[in-house]
Formats: structure tokens, C-alpha cells, sequence
């Protein structure tokens, strides 16, 4: 109970700071930044859209292939269903605490069905990756299951135990080095899914980096926040998305974001747009001189402005 209590607390927590910010306990399941709102903005297909099983079964597959490449990573998967039986028929009180273990499975698999986040792996279709990191959530399932069958194998069969102890080891062993050779799965999503946008980022970079190093800028950051962070420039000067108090809706029209972009000369000496971004549909370009506009294939168009402080 003291540990279901403890773990409880964070979720509660977390509730009551999205209803003490935004109005809405529920914000991070329902807002215009949660994980089904940017499905719908980037009308992603979800294979398991709706089925609960067929998510979990992606997910599960997420999970071997970060154990181990190809089928590989089903020895995981037996090893815990073994781990399990072990426990239902020596240690029955103690089947139910590993069993918590597996609620990733359940939570996983109604929030892909039903909560806009969808899974790829690479050997299902579509044949890609997306979210491949959720499956990194049954490791502790897997240690402990691979602990509780060395120990099962030691205790009920003295003479050969320590073999087949020895084998589950060396399976674990080349687990992590055959992951180790192929890359971790996770990192290859990372490296896939963001080489076109690293492009256009550093393009961006590149050209900001030549403009003076007091410049403040108006950007857009919930897509291409990383500009900043390759061109040292510190946040606090880029008016953004979050200069403003969120629990005022539908807007703030005494937000420093709202004011900045009603009038971004005042704020700002440069306006950096995307194609379709916030900046892009709602900043007054009245007194705005386009500097360049930089192309990335697969990646929206973005355009630099100069604002009348700015082009001096």
C-alpha cells in the first residue's frame, strides 16, 4: 500500500498543476499540445487505432526489439511468462506484486488504441519508426523476470541449475551486444526522424548566427526549439508560444506572445515563421522586410524577417 500510495502521489500531482495552470486537470490528455491533438495536426496513421489488442501487440514488439534485434527479443518475452509461472506455482503471494510489473502492457495498449499515440516498428507496418521508446518500459519486467528464472533454476534442479543459470546470463549477455552492434533502436528512431529537420535547424542556425548578438527574436518554438540551443542563444530573448498566462482562454490578450505578435517590431528584431506555425498565420507583417526564406526537403518553409529595429 506504501508503495501504491507513493507512486500515486505524482499522477495526483500532476493533475492538480494541469487544473492550477490551464483550467483543465485534463489538459495533457486534451489540449491543443497533447499527445491526440498533434495526431490529428499531423493526421498520422495508427495501425491500431481503436483496438486495444493490436496495440499492445505493438508494443510488446517495441519492446523485444529494444531487447534485440529481428525475433531476437522474444526469448524476453518467454522468460517472463516462465518467470511468472515459477511464482504462480512456488511463491503464489508474491505473483501478484511481479504482475504490476506488467500494467505497462495494459497502459500502453489503451493509450495507443485511444489516445492518439500511435506506434511504429520497423517489421510491422507501416515500416518505420515512431514512439519505439515506449517498449523501453517493461526493462524492469524483463530484470526481474530474468532474475526470479535464474533463481528458479538454481533452487529446483541442483546439478543442472547452474547450467542452465549460466544460459539465461549469456542470453542477457548477447542481448546487449547484438543491440550494441546494430545500433539501439531508439537512437536509430532519433537519428531516422530527424535528419531533415536537423537540415533545416541548422540552416537556421547558420543564418542567425551572422545577426547581432543582442537580436531578439519571435519564434514559434513547439517544433524547432533546437535553433536556439545550436545557436547559444539563451530563451529569454525569443518571445514564444509561452510568454503568456495559459490559464486565460481561448487567448491572452495581455500575453507578451499576443501583444508580440499583434505588433512585432515592438518586441522583436527578428521574426522567424514556418509555414502553417503560429507565427506564420498570425503575425502582423506590415512593417516586416523578408530577409531569405530556407528550404529542407520533408520540412515546412521557414522565413526570416527583419522587423524596423531589426533591418537597421
Amino acid at each position: 500500500m506504501k508503495f501504491l500510495v507513493a507512486i500515486a502521489a505524482v499522477p495526483l500531482l500532476w493533475l492538480a498543476y494541469n487544473a492550477a495552470v490551464y483550467g483543465n486537470p485534463l489538459e495533457f490528455a486534451n489540449g491543443q499540445y497533447s499527445a491526440k491533438a498533434i495526431q490529428q495536426r499531423s493526421a498520422a496513421l495508427n495501425p491500431a487505432q481503436g483496438h486495444a489488442v493490436t496495440a499492445a501487440s505493438y508494443f510488446l514488439k517495441s519492446a523485444e526489439l529494444n531487447m534485440a534485434p529481428r525475433n531476437w527479443g522474444r526469448p524476453w518475452l518467454l522468460t517472463t511468462v516462465a518467470a511468472l509461472a515459477f511464482l504462480w506455482w512456488r511463491l503464489r503471494a508474491q505473483a501478484a506484486t511481479f504482475l504490476l510489473l506488467c500494467t505497462p502492457i495494459a497502459f500502453y495498449g489503451f493509450s495507443i488504441a485511444h489516445g492518439g499515440v500511435p506506434l511504429y516498428v520497423p517489421s510491422w507496418w507501416p515500416f518505420t519508426w515512431y514512439n519505439i521508446r515506449y517498449g523501453l518500459q517493461l526493462l524492469p519486467l524483463f530484470s526481474v523476470a530474468a532474475a526470479i528464472l535464474i533463481a528458479a533454476l538454481l533452487t529446483t534442479d541442483k546439478r543442472r541449475g547452474p547450467w542452465l543459470a549460466a544460459a539465461a546470463c549469456a542470453l542477457a549477455a548477447f542481448g546487449y551486444a547484438s543491440v550494441w552492434r546494430v545500433q539501439p533502436l531508439c537512437f536509430t528512431e532519433a537519428w531516422v526522424n530527424s535528419r531533415t529537420r536537423v537540415a533545416l535547424e541548422s540552416a537556421v542556425d547558420r543564418t542567425i548566427a551572422a545577426m547581432p548578438p543582442s537580436s531578439r527574436f519571435l519564434m514559434y518554438l513547439g517544433d524547432h526549439v533546437g535553433i536556439f540551443q545550436q545557436a547559444g542563444i539563451p530563451l529569454r530573448r525569443v518571445v514564444n508560444e509561452g510568454n503568456h498566462r495559459p490559464w486565460k482562454k481561448p487567448a491572452d490578450p495581455s500575453g507578451l506572445w499576443e501583444r508580440a505578435l499583434a505588433n512585432p517590431p515592438q518586441y522583436a528584431d527578428y521574426v522567424i515563421a514556418f509555414d502553417g506555425d503560429a507565427v506564420d498565420r498570425g503575425a502582423d507583417r506590415t512593417h516586416l522586410t523578408l530577409l531569405t526564406a530556407i528550404h529542407a526537403t520533408g520540412q515546412p518553409q521557414a522565413r526570416i524577417y527583419a522587423t524596423r529595429s531589426g533591418g537597421r
